[in-house]
């Protein structure tokens, strides 16, 4: 495949019209169409169902669109930070889950474009699986990994700061009087917990014997959707800490979760891996803050 053809297909997969997309293009309809039609020989799948004046995307069109997007993104940062080899410049791309320790990341960050005005950064948010799959194809420098999970695959530096677990829940909530949250205060009350914890069953042993009363309604990615969630008195949350805004005017307390441990946060990046220049400057000055 050609990263020109991947850029026809792409453009075609948003139009979904075979004209609208050669205009886009610059390039005649015919001669998008051949390519469209050749692609399809190559990979010996069908990408688009033809209708009279609108395409739709087939179940391997659509994996080849997440596909492509991911290659033309990963071709783009190589060929700028090759470019740029010579000076600090290029871009500096972090996949990081919500975390107090997010604040050590963007001052690093902020020095850095201070010092070099042409870096641009960009902070992609999400789990753990998000991270690694992002980490792994090559379209993220670093991610922040949190919590207890496996990183042999990967070099990584622990960081100083600790995430703690506990219950988001308005001010008004009984809950909101207690000093710290115990498994069976949950009891009977509807839970929302991260997809994350869900996924790696990370409370489980903290609920014991009263893991099969715990009424978890749903999960969420972002902890601001989360919060929504609480205000409209829908659900407590599990969460980290500092996440949200429990300040004076707020409507919402955290209450930590009693004999709950911290959780340890990573930076990680792939091994065997030469670094850009811009990316090992940021790890560099990481190391530095963590001496200091």
């Amino acid at each position: 495949m050609e990263l020109r053809v991947l850029n026809y297909f792409l453009a075609t997969a948003q139009e979904l019209n075979m004209t609208r997309a050669a205009e886009k293009l610059l390039v005649s309809q015919p001669a998008l169409s051949r390519q469209i039609a050749d692609l399809e020989a190559e990979l010996g799948v069908k990408l688009f169902i033809r209708k009279p004046r609108q395409l739709i995307l087939t179940p391997a069109g659509q994996y080849l669109q997440e596909q492509a997007k991911e290659i033309l993104t990963l071709t783009q940062k190589t060929r700028e930070n090759l470019q740029s080899s010579e000076i600090i410049s290029g871009d500096l791309t972090i996949a990081a889950g919500e975390s107090i320790a997010m604040q050590r990341i963007v001052n690093i960050i902020s020095n850095i474009v201070q010092d070099y005005p042409t870096v641009k950064f960009h902070i992609m948010s999400g789990d753990y699986e998000y991270a690694e799959r992002r980490l792994n194809i090559g379209t993220v420098d670093f991610a922040l990994i949190i919590g207890n999970l496996p990183l042999d695959n990967y070099n990584s530096l622990q960081l100083p700061e600790k995430d703690s677990w506990g219950i988001l829940v308005t001010k008004e909530d009984p809950l909101a009087q207690k000093e710290f949250i115990k498994p069976q205060d949950l009891i009977d009350r509807p839970i929302l917990t991260s997809q994350q914890a869900e996924n790696f069953s990370i409370f489980d042993n903290w609920f014991g014997n009263y893991r099969d009363k715990m009424n978890i309604i749903g999960t969420y990615n972002l902890s601001f959707n989360g919060t929504l969630v609480v205000k409209n008195h829908a659900a407590v949350m599990l969460t980290l800490d500092h996440l949200a805004n429990t300040s004076a005017d707020s409507d919402l307390t955290f209450i930590p979760l009693k004999s709950m441990i911290h959780l340890p946060l990573n930076i990680i990046w792939k091994k065997e891996t030469t670094l850009s220049p811009v990316a090992q400057l940021f790890l560099d000055r990481l190391r530095a803050s963590l001496e200091a």
